[in-house]
């Protein structure tokens, strides 16, 4: 897995993808189907942390009076990676987060309540709450989350990971899906893969990853094999469902974020045994 820059053991690459323009389907009346405006991509709504990137995300139910939730990795969090097989639940957090409009510039400071939900088991992913409602935050500075998409991205679809940490973008393609990806002693499942074209670096760990189409945010960007090594830290490797091992150099992953929001219920509450959940419990 890729690790954040700021005051850790390892160093973390991450990747992003391209996108290509959907089609509209065809009008009744025969003549040639219009093509679909793809959605702006900015960095409205991405955050900067202390040694990472995320972003102010929300369900597609979450309402404007819900406290707003941040989104990163699992292993930025501002007390150390979690151990494989561990689950952090509702644990206090004051950290603070740089809020980006579109331009990447920051326009002030969020700040958690709590760690609402975080793990590096099967997923690599870190939920914050806020202190401040989406409201809130669209009233004092007029940036309104980003939407959570509640379905699978789909094989080449456009798609561009966005770091407040570093604001820069990079673009490219999901290329395919790590049954498994391995890295030291984490494994996650259904991995996003980018293609080659996303050679992002430390500190975009975090990243959300959105789809260029819809503009809602698909995966969090997290890990990348940086020097060909086989399943270890800094160089993840695939294995499909045979056990077949796969070390692709280079080449960059996310994690998926869909599996999210049945486990989210009202006033954006984690409950672990709401149906359709499959995330890890502690």
């Amino acid at each position: 897995m890729n690790k954040p820059l700021a005051g850790t053991l390892l160093a973390l690459v991450l990747a992003g993808a391209t996108t290509a323009p959907a089609m509209a389907s065809a009008p009744r009346d025969g003549s040639a189907p219009a093509k679909a405006t793809p959605a702006a991509v900015d960095f409205a709504g991405t955050v900067a942390l202390s040694n990472c990137s995320g972003s102010v995300v929300r369900t597609p139910t979450s309402l404007p009076t819900d406290p707003a939730l941040v989104l990163s990795n699992g292993h930025c969090l501002e007390t150390g990676m979690p151990a494989a097989g561990q689950v952090v639940k509702d644990r206090a957090s004051s950290r603070t987060f740089s809020l980006l409009n579109s331009a990447g510039t920051s326009v002030g400071t969020l700040q958690a309540s709590k760690i609402a939900y975080a793990t590096m088991t099967d997923t690599d992913v870190s939920v914050y709450q806020l202190t401040k409602t989406y409201a809130q935050i669209q009233s004092q500075y007029g940036i309104s989350a980003l939407t959570l998409n509640d379905v699978r991205p789909a094989q080449g679809s456009s798609i561009k990971v966005v770091s407040g940490y570093w604001k820069r973008t990079y673009s490219c393609n999901v290329d395919g899906f790590a049954y498994r990806l391995k890295e030291g002693g984490w494994t996650w499942k259904d991995s996003v893969r980018y293609t080659s074209s996303c050679n992002t670096i430390g500190g975009t760990s975090g990243s959300p990853v959105i789809d260029t189409t819809t503009g809602k945010v698909v995966a969090v960007n997290n890990t990348g094999n940086e020097s060909g090594g086989s399943c270890t830290v800094n160089n993840p490797c695939e294995v499909d469902q045979n056990g077949t091992v796969t070390v692709r150099q280079g080449i960059n992953y996310a994690q998926q974020t869909y599996t999210m929001i049945p486990c989210i219920g009202p006033g954006n509450v984690f409950d672990l045994n709401r149906a359709g959940c499959t995330l890890p419990k502690p």
